[in-house]
């Protein structure tokens, strides 16, 4: 194994440490505590807290979103592990501004877990909560079950709709209803090309041919849909928009947004090759296609893969993702 890091079991507490030190502008540890950060200099405004809560690995997702425009507070856990119940109960109690707080996290077990007690401990202290869970992975289970599938980069969108709809002065209820419609408009499928190596393993997490790529992988590896050959950028665009469009219809005069989300070491011009492949195809349906997303956005270490994200807007969500955001790994100066 071969990483730039000191000592694996420090691995979480060196890269927030990094991360808040380059970034003092927009973010802080809370009480020096290296598992939560929160924004820096928040006005605290009455206003709804929007917190986020998720394993380490995954870079920017979750802490790098943490800013104005989108999340206030996100707690962190080990490499694919979850924080604790007692951190996000902390950091909830951080983003409190009046008007309650949005806990908007990905759909995995311990991060289910662990919310629901923090929002149970938080009520003693009279903290209004609501809960949405990210579950735009169309790979993990049918749509018939649609409500077990895991949260990936779609939840990025969400984070920038919630805290869009919240510096708006929405209220809780509100600013739930605005963020869930625009999850049910967001659709995401991955394809892995090789495995990535949590530091304290020190061995892949799974192995895939040099021929293959499959489809659907997870973002902690979960197994995927289906091994294929290695596909073109045309037939991973052509194979993602039709399984996408199974759910989310796209016709003429309808606007979306594109993400073209690399895993961890896809270079950024295969990224950009494979955008032109969805351009294209969207494009020729007389669809918009409004602020595209290419980068990495929500990863799986150092695994090589894509995942494309459709995300089909109406009037106030296009709205909501013009609006200004300013955070370590996403900035927008629109609006």
């Amino acid at each position: 194994m071969k990483k730039i890091i000191n000592d694996a079991k420090n691995y979480v507490e060196d890269f927030a440490n990094g991360i808040v030190n380059a970034h003092s502008d927009k973010i802080k540890f809370l009480n020096d505590d290296f598992r939560i950060i929160v924004r820096n200099n928040n006005p605290k405004k009455d206003k709804v807290g929007i917190v986020t809560a998720g394993g380490s690995g995954h870079l920017p997702l979750f802490l790098g979103y943490v800013g104005e425009g989108m999340i206030d507070g996100c707690a962190i856990g080990n490499v694919f592990a979850s924080p604790s119940s007692s951190k996000m109960e902390e950091m909830i109690k951080a983003c409190d501004f009046g008007k309650g707080v949005l806990c908007l996290y990905g759909n995995y077990g311990g991060d289910n877990m662990n919310f629901e007690m923090a929002t149970e401990m938080v009520e003693f202290d009279d903290i209004e909560t609501m809960q949405l869970r990210g579950k735009d992975d169309i790979a993990s289970a049918r749509f018939e079950k649609k409500d077990t599938r895991r949260g990936v980069a779609g939840i990025v969108y969400a984070y920038k709709i919630a805290g869009a709809a919240a510096d708006l002065g929405y209220d809780l209820k509100e600013v739930y209803s605005i963020t869930k419609k625009a999850m049910d408009n967001i659709r995401t499928i991955g394809f892995a090309l090789t495995p990535c190596i949590v530091p304290e393993v020190g061995e892949p997490t799974f192995n895939i041919n040099q021929d293959e790529i499959e489809v659907g992988m997870g973002i902690h590896g979960e197994a995927g849909i289906e091994v294929k050959e290695m596909m073109t950028a045309k037939e991973i665009a052509e194979f993602a928009l039709s399984k996408i469009e199974e759910e989310i219809s796209l016709n003429s005069k309808d606007k979306v947004s594109v993400m073209i989300n690399g895993l961890g070491s896809t270079p950024l011009e295969e990224q950009y090759i494979l955008y032109n492949e969805v351009y294209k195809i969207i494009s020729s349906k007389g669809v918009s296609i409004v602020m595209p997303h290419i980068g990495e956005f929500a990863t799986s270490m150092e695994m090589a893969g894509v995942s494309i994200t459709i995300f089909k807007l109406d009037e106030l969500t296009e709205k909501l993702l013009k609006s200004v955001a300013k955070t370590p790994f996403y900035t927008n100066f629109n609006k």
